[in-house]
């Protein structure tokens, strides 16, 4: 049984993923990664000293449960799951299809959920443990086109206020980060230009977009046992555009 810290980051290919990966390993703890291009995962495993990477499709709730399974027999214990696999979609909901609705939820809800049904009631069988989702300050105000997104991202903050409840007195606590815009290429789109990053910018009353870092610091924070007395709760790591409206400028 591994002696360090066991943890299994879902969506580890993207910014926050991977940016929660090598604070996790520098920290000296045991992390395995799971996405879904295996090169980019064994890459970043050979970087940071992971422990291992896995293909896999969060968007089937049979293969979330069985990764989750293989990393708890592998190492002997489980302390905690960061799901940050995700999409974004911009589209008001007459221009959205039926497919790209349920791709949205399959990324970004259904993902969340195979994670807390596999995980929480194995941590609950040990010591517990920490759940960490993935949310949006999307889900928290209304931004123009987000009609699936936001849909999406809120029903992770009913599943952490709902599964905290349910778990809870197991050991297991459940969170989720609620991002404002990051800088990451599934993003590149949003900020294609100057005239739109400067946009996008002003949109946070701290004046710049997020970095993976910024994320995954609130990930590594929720993953601490030091947050033990932290459960059901959806933080917002937004630069403000959560809750906090932007001034005119003069």
């Amino acid at each position: 049984m591994s002696e360090q810290p066991v943890h299994l980051i879902l969506g580890a290919g993207g910014a926050a993923g991977s940016a929660t990966v090598r604070r996790l390993t520098g920290d000296g703890a045991h992390v395995v990664l799971a996405g879904r291009t295996l090169s980019d995962l064994e890459s970043l495993r050979d970087e940071t000293g992971a422990a291992a990477a896995h293909e896999v499709d969060v968007r089937d709730i049979a293969q979330v449960e069985e990764l989750i399974g293989e990393v708890q027999d592998a190492a002997g214990r489980l302390d905690g799951v960061a799901n940050l696999a995700g999409s974004v979609l911009l589209k008001p909901a007459h221009l959205t299809t039926p497919e790209e609705w349920a791709e949205t939820i399959a990324v970004n809800l259904t993902s969340a959920f195979a994670v807390v049904r596999a995980a929480a009631p194995l941590m609950g069988r040990g010591d517990g443990g920490s759940i960490v989702l993935a949310s949006s300050a999307a889900a928290q105000i209304g931004i123009a086109n987000h009609e699936a997104i936001a849909a999406a991202k809120a029903g992770i903050g009913g599943l952490v206020r709902s599964a905290a409840a349910t778990y809870g007195a197991r050991g297991v606590r459940v969170n989720a980060v609620a991002p404002g815009l990051v800088e990451a290429k599934m993003t590149a789109k949003l900020v294609g230009n100057e005239a739109q990053a400067e946009a996008s910018r002003q949109m946070h009353i701290l004046g710049r977009l997020g970095t993976g870092d910024d994320i995954a610091a609130a990930v590594a924070w929720l993953l601490d046992p030091a947050t033990s007395w932290v459960t059901g709760q959806v933080v917002g790591v937004d630069g403000g555009l959560g809750q906090v409206r932007t001034r005119p400028k003069g």
